[in-house]
């Protein structure tokens, strides 16, 4: 339903552009008017606040000094009965702009609150079944730690409409002991979240529960900690070369703004190259840049594990669990931290303290020729400027970095660490790796959706898959040593869907069919993916309806405003109608017209015994590249390094 706007006498200050970070005071006047309307009870929650971006059209279309609005979208859950909600509030206004209640049974329920975690232990101390499961298997239930995780949805009459989540249990032998050495496997409960019972609990199999310490540092394991690593400095007497003004940042030729959101994470807006030649001093390119889905599924088909899919952004909102950065530890160098504002379950506003890492860094060799004819000798450094953030979600570490560098290229990097989720190990022939004596770590993949609203040289684009293909031996090529691209347009949303193919160097190049470089070319930039694997689930499995973004390498969609989230906006125990394959179904034209891209990346994670106790750092991301955008090399103005070290520099 959409409700009659509710006025406020409480509005926020306005801040200086439409896409500023969320502030304090906004947060803070979006509960009070929610309040101030009635819809806040004892039991209501905020699970999500974010800002609710101006449609597309009017953000391209401000200037510096018109006025505009802010509005704040929020989904509430009530505790008693589960119902959640949706609300925006104008909060430049004072006033509620809309509401509607959330079909638990056709969209899902609302994300998971951490208070709703934060029970699960003492409803399982009082339920019999539960304390019978453990006694069967002679363990003090009060040394189990509860690991509560997103149900899904599989369509069992006995949940449906119910909000709950599935409970997994660990064994921790001291304070200082790390549960996940000590699954206690082949026993689930099912938990009522609403109710705050334990509904069922499957208790499919009895297994030995590894009982080898999982010691995170070096000392247990006979390796003291070493002492030969000298100290790397990283220092920029002059400071660094970038300027954030509000939350505009330049760097080099780059332009752009940054925000925030607790779901989405770090966002990237409005990024272009600045040319004096172009409106407004700026070619644009990537008018908006996100990672708004991930989806974690699970490989085992055990009765107690089949079920796990972790959708950490859309079921457990995860960039409220964002780190605070310290310098020396997650970034090195001339660092700028920037908070960033979220709200707390009661929706009052929450700072979370350098969440937010800014910096640049040397990056190896940019260019370099040493010319046999002209005695040419030349070498040019890249770097490469940094945004950053880093989150702990249970038992992983994930952090995600934008990069962006001097020859026109932007990277987004995801980084996993942390620890495995672990599992009985029951054998070769089983669905886990061995990990340390009776422990093991089940096969998995973390499958990212980037949504990248392109606008290469304007919001007119289109998409070539380019391929590199080899030419038959004929008149043409009768020594057979010939090989060329291959473009093929995608014209339509369903055409577009498509799979990378690394063993023909696939790329996905947009172009602006109404710019030209000097030598007649249309401006592109392409879309270098890595690869690997999509969705390994069978397409008839739950995951591949409910995660279906992460079965094509890439989309393309005409763009739409309400178009944000690749699994949908209600995605916990949700049925899997919403998100990128609802998006795609009207099969419109992307011939030239204003589309996003969705692109599928990711890790496919086969357990190693060293990735035990504590996950070195696993990397999976992807490029886009200029092709054609620049009319030669546009890092030709680097200049030559200064430094002592370099030949010929004093």
């Amino acid at each position: 339903m959409t409700a009659t706007p509710t006025r406020s006498a409480v509005t926020a200050p306005l801040t200086a552009h439409p896409l500023s970070l969320l502030t304090a005071e906004e947060v803070s006047t979006n509960r009070e008017v929610v309040d101030a309307a009635g819809l806040l009870g004892p039991d209501t929650r905020f699970v999500y606040v974010g800002l609710l971006e101006a449609p597309k059209a009017e953000l391209l279309a401000h200037a510096d000094g018109d006025p505009f609005r802010r509005s704040v979208a929020s989904i509430l859950v009530d505790r008693a009965s589960g119902t959640a909600t949706s609300v925006v509030v104008d909060v430049t206004a004072g006033a509620v702009e809309s509401t509607r209640e959330i079909d638990a049974l056709a969209e899902g329920q609302g994300p998971i609150l951490d208070e709703e975690f934060e029970d699960i232990e003492q409803i399982l101390l009082a339920s019999e079944e539960w304390i019978a499961a453990m006694e069967r298997r002679g363990i003090d239930p009060a040394m189990v730690r509860a690991v509560p995780l997103s149900a899904g949805n599989f369509g069992d009459p006995a949940e449906e409409g119910r909000r709950m989540c599935r409970v997994l249990a660990f064994l921790q032998l001291d304070e200082a002991d790390l549960p996940w050495a000590h699954p206690i496997d082949g026993v689930c409960a099912y938990v009522d979240l609403t109710e705050r019972t334990v509904f069922a609990v499957a208790d499919n199999a009895m297994m030995d529960v590894p009982m080898e310490r999982g010691e995170w540092n070096a000392e247990p394991h006979g390796a003291p900690t070493r002492t030969d690593l000298k100290p790397i400095e990283i220092t920029q007497p002059e400071g660094p070369s970038f300027t954030v003004t509000d939350n505009l940042i330049e760097w080099a030729n780059w332009r752009f703004r940054f925000t925030f959101d607790v779901r989405e994470g770090l966002v990237l807006h409005q990024l272009g190259w600045k040319d004096e030649a172009a409106p407004g001093g700026v070619r644009p390119i990537v008018n908006r840049a996100s990672i708004p889905e991930m989806v974690v599924p699970y490989g085992d088909p055990a009765p107690s594990r089949y079920w796990i899919n972790y959708f950490d952004q859309g079921e457990y909102v995860f960039g409220r669990y964002t780190n605070s950065l310290e310098l020396g530890c997650d970034c090195l160098g001339e660092i700028t931290y920037i908070d960033a504002v979220i709200a707390d379950e009661r929706g009052e506003p929450r700072t979370l303290t350098n969440a937010i890492c800014l910096h640049e860094e040397d990056y190896g060799v940019l260019w370099k020729h040493t010319d046999l004819f002209n005695g040419m000798a030349e070498t040019r450094r890249q770097r490469r400027l940094v945004i950053s953030f880093f989150l702990t979600i249970g038992n992983y570490d994930y952090g995600f970095y934008w990069y962006l560098y001097l020859d026109g290229t932007i990277e987004l990097e995801a980084k996993a660490t942390g620890i495995v989720f672990t599992s009985a190990y029951t054998g070769p022939d089983g669905f886990a790796t061995e990990m340390a004596p009776g422990l093991g770590a089940p096969f998995h993949q973390h499958l990212f959706s980037a949504r990248l609203d392109m606008a290469v040289d304007g919001h007119t684009n289109a998409v070539d898959e380019v391929d590199a293909v080899r030419v038959p031996v004929s008149d043409l090529n009768p020594h057979g040593n010939a090989f060329r691209q291959q473009h093929t347009r995608l014209r339509t949303e369903l055409e577009a869907r498509r799979q990378a193919d690394n063993l023909a160097s696939r790329t996905w190049l947009v172009t602006n069919p109404e710019r030209s470089n000097r030598l007649g070319q249309p401006v592109g930039y392409a879309l270098h993916p890595e690869g690997q694997p999509t969705l390994l689930a069978d397409p008839s499995s739950v995951i591949a309806r409910r995660g279906a973004f992460g079965t094509h390498h890439l989309w393309v969609s005409a763009h739409d405003d309400s178009h944000r989230w690749p699994a949908g906006e209600i995605v916990n125990q949700s049925p899997g109608t919403d998100g990128l394959e609802r998006y795609v179904e009207q099969d419109r034209d992307i011939d030239g017209a204003d589309i996003v891209l969705w692109h599928t990346f990711g890790l496919t994670h086969f357990p190693r015994p060293e990735d035990w106790p504590v996950m070195p750092v696993d990397y999976t991301g992807f490029k886009l590249k200029p092709v054609g955008f620049f009319d030669r090399n546009p890092a030709l103005d680097v200049p030559a390094g200064t430094t002592p070290h370099c030949r010929g520099r004093k």
